[in-house]
């Protein structure tokens, strides 16, 4: 089940704790030298918890820290040796507190508040299903050109980018792989099974990857978003639905969501980064938060191990070759405000309202370095009206869609980006979830062409060629007098909508 997702990420101003360095920079250890803890309380019959683990990368203290996991009442379900994260279970109420006291933990926190034995994606509202009587009328008035696909009268999305006239050009290589992090993507896909690559896919959720087949699949048809997500960046053209942004690249699916509540946990993630990494994925997409919290913030122990654990796994992805993108959140929000209200926190349990500082507090992955912020715009080029922004804070921006205020002059005039769901149909979803695989798709086409690019050249050459429609003079779009949204920045060059620019396909093929 798909949730509205708020989402941000950190301003020009990058915390020490958080800065990328070429060794993979890790939080500094707070931890006494002290020996293990003896726990007070074993509560072995009390509901488990899922832990991340942090300590240094090497063997001799991992084995150390493993021996008083188990000596604390924990269970290892996995080691993510080469980024020092140690996956864990417990029952015992005082493990946190027991094991962040132990020599070479950096840091130590609860995953989740809510037990293991009981969703989060940035799309703004439930799917719109292209009906079947819809889809023949789409055809009908098309005529669907030799060089289009049959739905493609109705991807507005694509057009206002050029990726209808950047596949003409170059479709992208099938040696480059876009990983969908999500809630699975559906590969029986007739117009997804052609550029799906299974040996890079698994299910991830709970924090260990499982690759037998079909595992990457959606739990169910309803959980429609992530390939939603795929069939916009690599659908084929084959003259089958809708076309991708990077119709010859490869697309995979790394699941991560929960099967019982869909929520999208650090474990979960921390495993994707890593599967990514280690199969040779060189993008990926993140249309999500990682649950249960918002924001993290790092004077709470908690939210601080969720923050280490997977920025250490996204940086090991970068360090490997793989450029990292995340939706920006539909909450309309200035992500580089002083202030912003959560009411959402934790989301898998009993929230409580709380102001946080977002440079204090940080939505992961989005706001981790090096990862790509993406914007969501409409039909017009103009910011759609959920999309959350900010100056210094969005990379880039991409069609997301606008389904009140830029509503497109196709033949179901659906401001919505059209693309794959499962079990071979079409639907419409708009959100920042959406504008994200634009991105994506268009880096892959980039990679294609300069398939030597690190992820930090990739990045550079993203934003070289996007195009800058400015502050728009007035953002009142509903038309009461008030401005809903205040853009930064002003100028063509950066700004707080946009932030380079609206990505632009064809120029990143010609």
């Amino acid at each position: 089940m798909a949730h509205l997702r708020s989402r941000r990420r950190l301003g020009l101003a990058v915390p020490l704790v958080l800065s990328l360095t070429a060794s993979l920079g890790f939080l500094p250890t707070g931890a006494s030298a002290a020996s293990p803890a003896e726990p007070t309380v074993r509560a072995t019959d009390a509901p488990s918890l899922a832990y991340v683990v942090n300590t240094s990368p090497d063997r001799r203290t991992i084995e150390s820290v493993k021996k008083a996991v188990t000596a604390a009442d924990g269970r290892v379900v996995i080691t993510y040796a080469r980024i020092g994260v140690i996956v864990v279970h417990s029952a015992n109420p005082d493990f946190a507190q027991a094991i962040r006291a132990v020599r070479g933990v950096q840091s130590a926190g609860a995953t989740r508040t809510a037990p293991l034995t009981a969703a989060g994606a940035t799309d703004e509202g439930p799917v719109q299903l292209m009906s079947e009587k819809q889809a023949a009328k789409t055809t009908s008035a098309t005529g669907a050109a030799a060089d289009s696909e049959p739905l493609e009268a109705d991807q507005w999305d694509l057009r206002v980018i050029g990726a209808d006239r950047a596949a003409k050009i170059n479709p992208g290589s099938d040696r480059v792989t876009v990983a969908v992090i999500d809630n699975g993507v559906d590969d029986t896909h007739p117009d997804l099974a052609p550029n799906f690559s299974a040996a890079q896919s698994a299910n991830c959720a709970g924090g260990k990857a499982d690759t037998s087949e079909g595992a990457w699949r959606p739990y169910t048809s309803a959980d429609a978003h992530g390939t939603h997500v795929a069939g916009e960046i690599a659908a084929p053209r084959n003259g089958i639905g809708v076309a991708g942004v990077a119709p010859g690249v490869k697309v995979s699916g790394i699941k991560v969501s929960d099967p019982v509540n869909g929520l999208y946990y650090p474990e979960s993630v921390v495993c994707a980064f890593m599967f990514a990494a280690d199969h040779g994925v060189e993008i990926t997409n993140n249309s999500y938060y990682v649950d249960p919290w918002l924001y993290n913030c790092m004077d709470d122990p908690d939210q601080r191990a969720i923050v280490d654990a997977v920025n250490r796994a996204q940086l090991y992805a970068q360090h490997k070759g793989t450029l990292n993108f995340a939706s920006a959140g539909n909450s309309n929000h200035d992500l580089d405000s002083d202030a912003i209200v959560d009411e959402s926190s934790p989301d898998d349990s009993t929230a409580v309202k709380r102001t946080v500082d977002p440079h204090e507090c940080f939505d992961v992955p989005t706001q981790l370095p090096g990862v790509v912020t993406v914007s969501a715009t409409g039909v017009q080029n103009l910011k759609s009206y959920y999309s959350s922004y900010g100056y210094g804070v969005i990379d880039i921006a991409a069609p997301g869609g606008d389904r009140l205020y830029q509503i497109p002059d196709t033949p179901s005039k659906n401001g919505r980006i059209l693309s794959t769901v499962p079990d071979g149909k079409y639907g419409f979803l708009q959100g920042t979830s959406m504008a994200s695989p634009h991105a994506a798709g268009v880096a892959a086409l980039l990679k294609s062409r300069y398939p030597y690019a690190t992820p930090a050249q990739l990045k550079a050459l993203l934003k070289a060629q996007a195009d800058n429609p400015g502050c728009p003079e007035s953002y009142d779009q509903n038309g009461d007098g008030k401005q809903d949204a205040v853009c930064e920045g002003g100028g063509k060059r950066f700004n707080g909508f946009y932030g380079v620019g609206i990505v632009n396909a064809l120029d990143a093929v010609d």
